[in-house]
């Protein structure tokens, strides 16, 4: 099934059970935060969460919609998430190029590529978008952790925000995931990295001398929340991309200050970027379970809003793993590992283990690796996705990367620290793999193991 937009993703998790109602009153400032933290790292609670009766809002909550490997399948319309690493196999092996870059550009001007294009359905905002005050107060913006916001202001967010910006040419679309923070009833400070689309653009539009539109959606397609999570190439754009993903195009409608929305988001801010204003972020617990302090942030004036009349703000809930915005960054991982392969063909599997995964920490299994570990590590540390892993840890095919408890094993074993470890300033990669004339693994013998399965229940166990 096709997720266009948050109201199919919803009705999808219920009819599957996956969803939850809240239905008693709650906070938008820390008690949905708690609640939400709670059952993402629940072993069988952890479903999303609808807060149907916000305090201070007449409108709802939902969050840790993609906080599980089911929900997040879901959302993609697959069945389980390494159908994308299997799905991009099959589409990087049909395009021209030797190496992951040189795919990419291939698929940037296939026919695929072109089907998968946004679709501009409409010239006017759709009729289930009301126009309203631009007025960010009546909004449930929630507040995640208590010293969010310190010393700005109060610490409410927009956490799962599309923030779509352009060129001043109006060629070249970006639409990232930037947390943005309510600094006034119609400011928002948003936190956008110096190397991110959406600060090129701005870079672009100060040269200018110009004010840079921007639009803020929420509750678009689940697929282009990913899309703007992903660590897409510069030329690679997030509506194809996630047009690529769901099987058909976005569907866009024309914006007032020149830029695109989607169809069939909850609520769509326009505003424009003051170049010669600065805003601050305020604190704000972050992924990796601590606090980035405030600092300098993009400062947009909001001045256009729409928005369902019954709408549903989606929010995500961050801090210590594991949280919901891990298994979007794990799903990342399924599809770099398509790309990898493509550059070195002896890798077979990876895994992002959830405590370091917001550092790029990673385990990848390949096959002839024997006496070939720093060679291979080398070579991984050469492509875009992996030069900046904080750690990362390279291991025999035969060895389930995921099984983390059995790469400690191999590492505590087989790595001799003098060796094996490889240190680059702040990384570190750890060559786990066999070496010529090393230990021999204890294995069982599989005649007898076959027989004490055939005669289990003879020995008075039960299955």
């Amino acid at each position: 099934m096709i997720c266009r937009d948050l109201r199919d993703l919803l009705c999808l998790l219920a009819t599957e059970g996956e969803l939850h109602s809240v239905c008693v009153p709650v906070d938008p400032v820390l008690e949905i935060a708690a609640l939400t933290a709670r059952a993402c790292k629940s072993e069988d609670g952890n479903k999303a969460l609808l807060f149907e009766n916000v305090r201070g809002s007449r409108f709802r909550v939902a969050t840790n919609l993609f906080g599980s490997e089911r929900r997040m399948a879901l959302s993609l319309g697959i069945d389980e998430l390494s159908d994308l690493t299997r799905r991009f196999d099959e589409i990087l092996g049909n395009l021209a190029g030797r190496s992951s870059g040189e795919k990419i550009s291939s698929l940037t001007e296939s026919e695929l590529w072109r089907r998968s294009g946004a679709e501009l359905c409409s010239e006017s905002p759709p009729e289930c978008l009301s126009e309203a005050a631009p007025d960010l107060d009546v909004l449930p913006l929630i507040k995640g952790s208590r010293l969010d916001g310190h010393p700005e202001h109060e610490g409410r967010f927009l956490t799962l925000p599309l923030v779509i910006t352009a060129d001043p040419d109006f060629s070249e679309f970006n639409c990232g995931m930037y947390r943005a923070a309510q600094t006034g009833t119609d400011r928002l400070a948003i936190c956008w990295s110096n190397g991110s689309g959406a600060a090129k653009h701005a870079a672009l539009w100060a040269a200018a001398n110009k004010p840079m539109p921007v639009v803020i959606a929420l509750g678009g397609p689940p697929a282009l929340t990913f899309a703007a999570t992903f660590p897409l190439p510069e030329h690679v754009d997030e509506f194809s991309f996630a047009g690529l993903l769901q099987g058909e195009p976005v569907r866009l409608y024309s914006c007032m200050n020149g830029l695109m929305a989607p169809a069939g988001a909850e609520i769509v801010m326009e505003g424009c970027l003051d170049t010669g204003e600065i805003g601050h972020s305020g604190a704000f617990g972050n992924h990796t379970g601590f606090y980035t302090p405030s600092g300098p942030a993009s400062l947009v004036k909001v001045t256009s809003i729409r928005h369902r009349k019954d709408l549903i703000l989606p929010a995500t809930v961050v801090g210590k793993p594991p949280m919901e915005d891990c298994w979007l960054a794990r799903s990342g991982g399924y599809l770099l590992l398509s790309f990898l392969k493509v550059d070195v063909p002896e890798v077979t599997n990876l895994h992002y283990p959830f405590a370091g995964i917001f550092h790029g920490g990673v385990i990848i299994s390949a096959r002839n690796a024997c006496g070939r570990g720093a060679e291979l590590i080398s070579s991984i540390r050469k492509n875009r996705w992996f030069t900046g892993s904080r750690l990362l840890v390279l291991v025999d095919d035969g060895q389930d990367p995921s099984d983390e408890a059995g790469v400690c094993w191999r590492v505590m074993n087989l790595v001799e620290w003098e060796r094996d470890l490889i240190i680059d300033c702040d990384k570190l990669s750890v060559d786990a793999t066999r070496k010529p004339g090393g230990r021999v693994p204890v294995t069982a013998d599989a005649s007898v193991e076959e027989l004490v399965t055939k005669r289990w229940r003879e020995y008075g166990f039960n299955d």
